[in-house]
């Protein structure tokens, strides 16, 4: 029995034979109350600390970190909470923690899926940022994670929370544009050279091992922490997973499509010489066998914008097409590219925060998650779909890496007579941190 349900079950007995001051099934009872761990708190992390500090009912209870900075961090951000989280900075003995519901991941990205993996193993539901796993088998795995565990598993990707975006996905279901056959998706940036990088000592007040986890053993090199590892495949997954992920979820969503058929991809490192390894110049095609197609466009050394905006997707239809300009807008136009529907963004829209993109809209789908560990309701983003959306930014990594074009299995994404991209399905992990669903 969870937390949760021990507090509700107790409260219940109880409530025969004491009067009790507070009531059992109200929004602030304490059976439904949410109490949640951070893990990953420099920047992103500290954001979800303050945002979930801040929903009714909820608190947070421990924040995670391996290095003294990141935590001063989470800790400034919940400084006006009424509840002043615990510092536990292995995750492996966080999560044998009993007093807590939920474990939010914000940490590198070869971090996300295993610690996932720890937690819902060990009774906690999870919130995991994109990309849900550092390569296709991680996501996969989460998957499987869910469905034995029986715990919750949401994916950051929070547009699929946002109230006038769910309309338009209803719209376009109902015919606004007809058939929807083809969409596209871009994210330009300004990034500057990383350099070539130095070995140096590791900070004192960084656990290097501990930071790279799961990730085989590397020296530290002045240039790779806190940002600049999404550039190194050892850690990260590139701009196609760091940020295509999104507007690439919201084309699958509104297209209505899973699996691919066929993944092309070019571009490199074309912008600067230095120790980036991902593309920072990236054209992605995705075909389906049903006669639709996404493409996703990522300049991360050219901010020069796409439609007007950093971000976006559009999504054509033989009667029309929707135009979203990276948040909660869209516009619909009919065949003859006349106006007939506009919703304005409700919030300012930074495409190039780290922290937060989208702002306050961002709380939509918090607050969906703690929800759905309430029961009220049931997940925007779970990892299915997460896994689905993420494998199409794996799939055109390993096209770009191979030089290859991929064919996949339209039932479940896996790559076809490729030996050398099958060989990118998964990672070699440091000894003794291998991942496994037991």
């Amino acid at each position: 029995m969870d937390r949760r349900k021990f507090i509700k079950h107790t409260a219940v007995a109880t409530a025969s034979t004491t009067i009790l001051n507070f009531p059992i099934y109200g929004k602030n009872a304490p059976s439904n109350k949410a109490v949640v761990a951070v893990m990953g708190v420099n920047s992103r992390g500290a954001y979800h600390a303050k945002s979930f500090s801040k929903l009714p009912n909820v608190e947070v209870a421990y924040l995670c970190d391996v290095e003294d900075k990141a935590i001063k961090n989470g800790l400034d951000a919940v400084k006006d909470a009424s509840r002043q989280p615990a510092i536990i900075k292995d995750i492996r003995e966080l999560v044998t923690k009993k007093d807590f519901d939920a474990l939010l991941i914000a940490a590198p990205d070869h971090w996300h899926a295993p610690a996932a993996l720890l937690g819902v193993a060990n009774g906690k539901h999870v919130y995991v940022e994109k990309p849900c796993g550092q390569n296709p088998y991680e996501s996969e795995m989460l998957v499987q994670a869910r469905d034995k565990y029986g715990k919750l598993i949401q994916v950051g990707s929070q547009r699929r929370s946002f109230p006038t975006l769910i309309e338009a996905v209803q719209e376009v279901r109902a015919g606004a544009i007809g058939n929807p056959y083809f969409a596209k998706a871009w994210y330009t940036n300004s990034r500057k050279s990383i350099g070539i990088g130095k070995k140096v000592a590791v900070p004192s007040t960084l656990d290097f091992n501990l930071w790279q986890g799961p990730a085989p053993r590397q020296d530290y090199r002045d240039n790779l922490v806190h940002y600049n590892w999404h550039w190194f495949w050892n850690w990260g997954t590139g701009e196609a997973c760091n940020n295509g992920n999104h507007e690439i979820d919201c084309c699958r969503w509104f297209m209505g499509v899973d699996f691919p058929s066929k993944v092309t991809s070019s571009g490199g490192r074309y912008a600067y010489k230095d120790d980036w390894q991902t593309p920072d110049t990236q054209v992605a095609t995705f075909e389906f066998d049903n006669g639709k197609a996404i493409t996703w466009e990522g300049r991360s050394c050219s901010s020069y914008p796409i439609d007007g905006s950093g971000r976006g997707f559009i999504i054509y239809g033989d009667k029309g097409t929707l135009v979203n300009k990276g948040g909660g807008d869209y516009q619909i136009y009919d065949d003859k590219n006349k106006l007939v529907k506009e919703i304005k963004p409700s919030t300012k829209l930074d495409p190039n925060n780290t922290i937060s993109a989208t702002g306050d809209l961002e709380l939509t789908h918090f607050t969906n998650f703690v929800e759905t560990i309430r029961e009220n309701t049931k997940l925007t983003a779970p990892i299915e779909e997460g896994h689905k959306s993420v494998l199409l930014c794996h799939l055109a990594n390993i096209s770009q890496r191979t030089g290859s074009t991929l064919h996949c299995d339209t039932t479940n994404g896996h790559i076809k007579d490729n030996k050398a991209a099958t060989q990118l399905w998964k990672r070699e992990y440091e000894k003794g941190w291998e991942m496994r669903v037991s």
